[in-house]
């Protein structure tokens, strides 16, 4: 029997390209947005019983500066972004992906972010590729909020 929608929107993954950003409560427009780690460093405790009982691995979360990229079709007009990238603040930015409705299922919160570098896109005259430029932020907290 085939499953109903609701079933198959609860089973099989989003689409990636489905998603929102924004950045300081402006919604910004991005084409590819990677780098979004949340890592665990461990540690390995050995006591006088490890021979018997083994090792014990513990994990604690240690919020250390990431590089996230982001890239971003150049328009033409003024930019929130390049008004960011002139200030030395560092700002919030929520990623979130949206399912087939655009209502936002997770949500990748990062927090103390700050643009490192922008990056031109390269120019052909001989080519018709849109103008793409790309965005490298260093960022530290990074959460994840399910809706």
């Amino acid at each position: 029997m085939p499953e109903s929608a609701a079933e198959q929107r609860r089973k099989y993954p989003l689409a990636a390209y489905n998603f929102r950003v924004t950045v300081g409560g402006a919604a910004m427009s991005f084409t590819e947005v990677s780098g979004l780690v949340r890592e665990y460093q461990t540690l390995t405790y050995k006591h006088g019983l490890s021979y018997w009982e083994g090792e014990s691995l513990t994990k604690f979360r240690y919020d250390k500066f990431v590089q996230i990229t982001m890239k971003k079709g150049v328009v033409a007009g003024v930019n929130a972004l390049y008004e960011w990238l002139d200030e030395v603040d560092k700002k919030n930015i929520s990623v979130s992906l949206c399912d087939e409705k655009g209502e936002a299922v997770i949500t990748w919160q990062i927090r103390k972010a700050v643009i490192v570098k922008l990056e031109a896109p390269g120019l052909q005259a001989s080519g018709n590729d849109a103008a793409i430029e790309t965005l490298t932020l260093m960022a530290s907290g990074i959460s994840i909020e399910r809706h």
